[in-house]
This record gives C-alpha cells, structure tokens and sequence, in this order.
C-alpha cells in the first residue's frame, strides 16, 4: 500500500486516547475512513465528571476564541451547547482585573472572550457529539502497548486490557492509519524503536513552573467590584502567578504558581499564604472571603515538548502524531483545547486537499504547523524566564530584537486599545502573530505615548 492517507486507502483508522485532541481526530477521520476506533485506557464517566487519564482536569481550562471557532466549525452548534451548560463567558479586559509588567490593564470594553467552565464538563459535551457518529466505536479501559508493522509502514496497534481481572495478553487491532493521541507523556518513541523506526527528536522548554489549583465559592457580591476574574501574570523580575477565574454556580478555580524552587505548597492553610507573595494584595483580599471546597490539587509537569516528525527520518507511513503527543504547551497559557481544535480542523484540511494526494508526511506538517502560533506564544514567554533549561530556550539570533519590540507591545496593550486589541487576537489564536506589526500597531508602539493605567487593581469596569 502507497504512503496514502485518501479515502480509498484507509478502512480502518484507530485514535490512541481518547483526549479531546483524539477525540477530534476521530471526527475527522470519519469522514474518510469506514471505521475509526478510539482506544482509551480510562473508563469514561456517564457524565461530566473528572477522570484520572487527565491529569490536569482538576485545574484551569480556558478555551479562547481560537478554539470556539474551531470547534463550531468541528462541532456545529458546539459553542451554543456549551453556554447553556453554564460555561462562563468571560471578556477581556473589561472582566478581569489584570496585573502585567509592573502594570494594571484599564477594563476597557472586551475584544475578546473565553469560556472558563470545567474541563469534564466541556469534554464530556465533545464526547457525546463525537461517539453519536455510527462510525466511531470506542475501547475503553485498554492501553496500548505497541505499534506493529514495521519501519516502512505502522498496520495496527497492540493492546492490553486494563484493570483487576483483565486478561494480560495483548491483542492486535488492525489499522490503516494510527494516530497518537496519548498526550504529552507519549510512548510513540519507545513504539516506534520497537518497529526499526526512529523517534522524532524533541525540542524542550521548561521553566520549573508549578501550579496548584483549589475551588471556592465566590464572596458574596459587594460594591466595590463587578470583576468576573483576576490574573496577575508573572515575568522574569516577578515569578509568582495567580488566576482567579469562574466556573459556574458561584464557584470560582483559583490557580497559583511559582518556578522551580519557590513551588505553591498543596497544604491547606499554606495554600492561602503563598498568595500573599503576588505582588498586590487583592488576590489574597480575595482568597479571605471565599470559602474553599476543595483540596489543593498540584501539578508540575509543565515544559514546553515539541517533536519534531517533520523532520527527515526513517519512520514509518500510517502513523500521526497530534494534541500534546506531537507539541505539548506549559498549561498557564491555556492553549491546549484550542490547538486541539485547530489541529483537527489542519487534519481535515489535509485529507481534503484537492490539489495532492495526503500522504504521512504532509499531514503530519500540516499538524505541527496547527501549533506553531501556539507554541512561538509559550515557547517564547518562556524562553525569558529565569532558570528555564533546554535546549529550546536557547536564544536565537532574531530574539533579542523582537523580545524588545513586544515587550514594547506588551506595556503598551495595558492602556492603548488600538495595540490591546490586536494583542488580544493573537494570544486568543484568532490573528496571526504578524498583526502585532502591522503599520498602525508599529507606530502605537514605537512612537506613540504610553497610555495611563490605574495604579489601583480597577476593581469596577472603565469606560473607553
């Protein structure tokens, strides 16, 4: 068989995870394959609870405006379905209150909007959509082992039935194309090596960042704030971070964070005293009125992991990578549900182009270019923090130059709405990062005048 991603090469696709990323895929691919299976070594809840294959389910998701168009266009309707679930719908910066660069951001009027309800709640929602399908069944509570075929072409998976009395014999699923989708913990590289191929090589950023997340319910409403949120943004002279975001039902998930070495403790009342390290006090004024109705859940793998199946190698045909198994983000910038999103809606695009025939290795760029905003986004933050390690934090020769015109940026989207909007667009996935040197952001941020923002958390919305 050709290295032939058309309909009329493949019969049988199997998704590895059953992830959002995967479960995307598999909406894709039934529209050329005959039959798509997901295997999934979790059992899925009946409802929209959490589950323990997803070991961030318990902290923030955000899904920005990127990712709603992607998944409406995947999904239609989706977005709708979502709000009436009650997933809040946040605008920014009129409903955060926002600490950036030694700075408050004025609320002025949103130009943007991200939904912050719970994860299960959103995957649980894709969920139903996706095995509606006839043509997409399910494998639950089974892990996938290895790959067979050999280096030339991947023809199934093996796997392996999980649990207490499961048969420990594995089993081959047959397959035309195999797509991983297991997240940023993968093993495709020892799967892989067992064939004869080759693992892609990976590129890594990791600053040591961790994170623990708690539930409360909100304070009562008062009168000195109509804020739906508060974010306090770290950077390189200030390494604390903290969100304070709704969920619904008057719940609100609060995240704190520090860098290797100054990591926020998962104990109660220490919890609430590391909030005293941000840089201003409303966070903490915050956390003294709310009640906690949760633990304090942690979480430390946090690197940017990018691997690179786009570069020349000897593997296989009928073998995709995609979501956090092909490029992985530090979670604090929520992008992951987006550019799972738009990693489908790329996959989609690849299979249907008229022009040539989808093979492995065109749609496997097509992927990894899904994630390259994202991944400049994160990668690039991340690259200025201080003790970040490997070996994509390495400065390149462009960085400079570039780091010191959007930092320009950046101090100036706090106040001047015509360079906040456009940086809004790009972080939300919904611009291209070139919109940030366009002719009239160029002059806002070169030559005009910083604008004033409050030197007070603007706890009511301004106007303007």
């Amino acid at each position: 068989m050709a290295d032939d991603l058309g309909r009329r090469a493949t019969r049988h696709a199997v998704v590895i995870g059953g992830s959002l990323a995967g479960l995307l895929a598999a909406r894709v691919l039934a529209e050329h394959a005959e039959k798509v299976t997901v295997v999934e070594r979790d059992r899925f809840p009946e409802g929209p609870d959490a589950r323990p294959g997803v070991p961030q389910g318990r902290h923030l998701h955000v899904l920005i405006a990127g990712g709603q168009q992607a998944f409406d266009e995947l999904l239609p309707g989706f977005m709708k379905e979502l709000g009436e679930l009650g997933a809040p719908k946040v605008g920014i910066p009129e409903d955060m209150v926002q600490w950036q660069n030694g700075k408050w951001f004025r609320r002025n009027p949103a130009t943007a909007h991200f939904y912050s309800g719970p994860r299960p709640q959103l995957e649980w929602l894709v969920r139903q959509r996706v095995l509606a399908d006839p043509r997409v069944d399910l494998v639950e509570g089974t892990e996938t082992v290895g790959l067979t075929g050999d280096s030339s072409r991947v023809r199934g998976v093996r796997l392996r039935e999980r649990g207490a009395g499961a048969e420990k014999e594995t089993r081959v699923l047959e397959a035309d194309l195999v797509v991983d989708a297991s997240g940023r913990s993968t093993k495709a590289a020892d799967w892989l090596a067992d064939i004869g191929a080759e693992a892609p090589h990976e590129e890594i950023l990791d600053t040591g960042l961790a994170y623990g997340t708690r539930v409360y319910r909100s304070p009562e409403e008062t009168p000195d704030t109509d804020a739906l949120g508060y974010y306090i943004v770290p950077n390189p002279t200030q390494e604390y971070g903290a969100v304070v975001l709704p969920l619904g039902d008057g719940r609100h998930l609060v995240t704190l964070s520090g860098l290797r070495g100054n990591e926020p403790p998962t104990e109660e009342g220490a919890f609430e005293e590391y909030a005293k390290r941000m840089p201003h006090p409303v966070i903490s004024d915050w956390l003294s009125r709310a009640e906690p109705l949760s633990p304090v859940y942690g979480f430390r793998k946090t690197a940017n992991i990018r691997r690179r199946y786009d570069r020349p190698g000897r593997r296989p045909a009928g073998f995709l990578a995609t979501g956090d198994a092909l490029c992985a983000f530090n979670p604090i910038y929520g992008q992951g549900m987006a550019v799972a999103a738009l990693s489908a809606l790329a996959l989609r695009r690849a299979l249907a182009d008229p022009k040539r025939t989808p093979t492995t290795r065109t749609v496997q760029k097509a992927l990894l270019a899904a994630s390259q905003q994202a991944w400049d986004i994160s990668a690039g933050a991340d690259k200025k923090m201080p003790g970040a390690t490997g070996d994509a934090a390495r400065p390149g020769p462009m960085d400079r130059a570039i780091g010191w015109y959007l930092g320009r940026v950046q101090e100036r989207a706090a106040g001047d709405p015509a360079v906040g909007a456009p940086f809004r667009r790009a972080l939300t996935l919904t611009a291209p990062l070139s919109v940030l040197f366009a002719p009239a952001v160029a002059r806002a941020v070169l030559f005009g005048p910083v604008a004033e923002t409050p030197t007070e958390p603007p706890l009511r919305r301004t106007d303007g």
